[in-house]
């Protein structure tokens, strides 16, 4: 054998065993009780911060998501409620941009840190049911997951569950093990701050609860006082929202009844098959990038499974994990299509973040120390190229869709107008925008006196003003006339800005020398009352 051939197969072999080395380095840091917590809040602040870069260049040629301005408008007055939600969103924005200057930047990273600190939490749950190594894999599958990157560009109360449903599986895991009081006060309270959240955290709490029931070690559970101390923690520290609630007749109900509500059993079942459809899409990814770093290469597939106990999964916390991932699974689709249910897409938004961990927790499954390193090269990959193409990627989008009101309509622009409209007449600040919430939402978040919004005819009013106190400090009534509900709003305005001047605007975004829509505004300018 010539030297030339011997010599490549030998760096071969080095570059090989070098990668083992580094492989073995990384699982051994997963893997320390002193150095793992810090990797995986690394990772986390990581993770958070290039995706924030990412949105930034990816989401450059659009304002920032009614949801997320409509969160920012709700922190500028903390209340019990909001309307159509519970407070918890509305404080956790107020707090953030008291801290962070009101720009779309500081969106995309309050949003990047609720998924950053939803990535630790779930770490922490794993670490209930298998080991360290396992548990920082899940962290990595989670990081992949659309969810956790694309899909969580916009803040809102989808979103923050995110960090306080995974807060009560913790917390239900905690009280499931010890069965103390203390740790049934900490599930109360988690379960109260999930319910601040959205209502909708009541499919992953009632899931929790038939897990207790149906595990094979319930009775110890049962009769240990954690359930019933957290019950009765958790009834207590929702008692002011739940006054709140009756004081406002119970509307965050009404908005559920009248938006989400279906006569049609066939567009409910369409719908349904469209939200299982598409969150089964959003888990293909992680899952498929997870097996194709176990298995590679191929000869190795074989080895992923064996039979017998594995110490490095907890059975009873696993069979917990199971329980509650295919409740909230199969419970939604089902309740959608008894109840004729608006099923969005949306709402499968948390409760598929256990799924990494469902898998991981088959104690079949072997995890190799190679795997944990690859599936990380194969997140910071994706994630370095898509901060690459990002900005290519909201030009060809814009391309595609440059009439799209909705996506690349200039609200941002219309509210600095607006404003110094406001101040030349009055020279005063802008108190009150009365329009849909698709409008008055976005000129609070961008007009630099942000006005509270008024939406008119709404059932659910979020409170923040009223249609006495808009006449009084005056406002500005907007209508949208793309939308297909001008010609209500225009009778709004007839009977309640009669006197107003009226102006016509139109705002025009260019990106990159790309045009978006050109849309025309109907303004009404009521002045303060003497």
């Amino acid at each position: 054998m010539s030297t030339a051939s011997v010599l490549p197969a030998a760096a071969q072999a080095r570059r090989r065993f070098s990668l083992r080395r580094v492989a073995a380095w990384f699982a051994a840091r997963a893997s320390d009780p002193k150095s793992g917590p810090w990797l995986v809040i690394s990772f986390a602040v990581w993770h958070a911060l290039l995706w924030t870069l990412i949105l930034i260049r990816l989401k450059a040629a659009q304002d920032v998501h009614m949801d997320v301005a409509e969160a920012f408008a709700w922190g500028q007055k903390f209340q019990l409620g909001y309307g159509k939600h519970p407070p918890l969103a509305g404080w956790v924005a107020g707090l953030w941009f008291k801290v962070f200057p009101v720009a779309d930047w500081a969106t995309y990273l309050l949003a990047m840190t609720t998924l950053g600190a939803g990535l630790v939490i779930s770490w922490l749950i794993a670490l209930r049911v298998v080991d360290r190594r396992r548990a920082f894999f899940v962290v990595v599958m989670l990081a992949i997951y659309p969810i956790f990157n694309f899909k969580g560009f916009k803040y809102n109360p989808d979103l923050l569950q995110l960090v306080t449903l995974p807060l009560v599986v913790l917390a239900y895991l905690d009280a499931f093990e010890k069965r103390s009081v203390r740790s049934g006060i900490w599930l109360g309270l988690a379960g109260a701050l999930a319910l601040m959240t959205k209502y909708w955290v009541l499919t992953m709490i009632g899931a929790i609860g038939l897990a207790a029931l149906l595990h094979p070690e319930r009775m110890k559970f049962l009769r240990s006082p954690a359930p019933w101390v957290a019950i009765i923690t958790m009834v207590v520290a929702m008692i002011p929202h739940l006054i709140w609630l009756k004081q406002v007749d119970f509307v965050p109900l009404t908005y559920a009844g009248d938006v989400y509500g279906l006569s049609s059993r066939a567009q409910s079942a369409g719908l349904v098959l469209g939200y299982v459809g598409h969150n089964l899409a959003l888990l293909l990814l992680p899952m498929a990038l997870a097996a194709l770093a176990l298995a590679w290469p191929p000869r190795f597939i074989g080895r992923l499974w064996s039979r017998g106990t594995n110490p490095g999964v907890d059975p009873g916390q696993a069979l917990n994990i199971w329980i509650i991932q295919v409740i909230v699974a199969i419970g939604p689709p089902l309740g959608g299509l008894a109840f004729t249910i608006y099923m969005k897409t949306d709402w499968g938004i948390s409760l598929f973040f256990l799924v990494p961990l469902a898998l991981v927790a088959i104690p079949a499954l072997r995890l190799r120390r190679i795997a944990l390193f690859r599936l990380t090269v194969i997140w910071l990959v994706l994630s370095l190229a898509t901060l690459a193409a990002a900005p290519a990627i909201a030009v060809r989008e814009m391309e595609d869709n440059p009439n799209s009101a909705a996506s690349y309509g200039a609200r941002s622009q219309l509210a600095r107008e607006l404003t110094e409209t406001w101040h030349m007449r009055f020279g005063s600040p802008w108190r009150v925008v009365a329009g849909t919430t698709e409008v008055g939402e976005p000129m609070t978040f961008y007009s630099p006196d942000h006005p509270a919004p008024y939406t008119p005819g709404e059932v659910w009013s979020s409170g923040l003003t009223s249609l006495g106190e808009a006449r009084r400090l005056g406002f500005i009534g907007i209508c949208d006339t793309t939308d297909g509900r001008l010609p209500s709003c225009e009778a709004w305005m007839k009977d309640n800005a009669a006197n107003a001047e009226q102006l016509v605007m139109t705002t025009q975004r260019f990106f990159h020398g790309h045009p978006g829509p050109a849309i025309n505004w109907k303004v009404y300018i009521v002045p303060p009352a003497q």
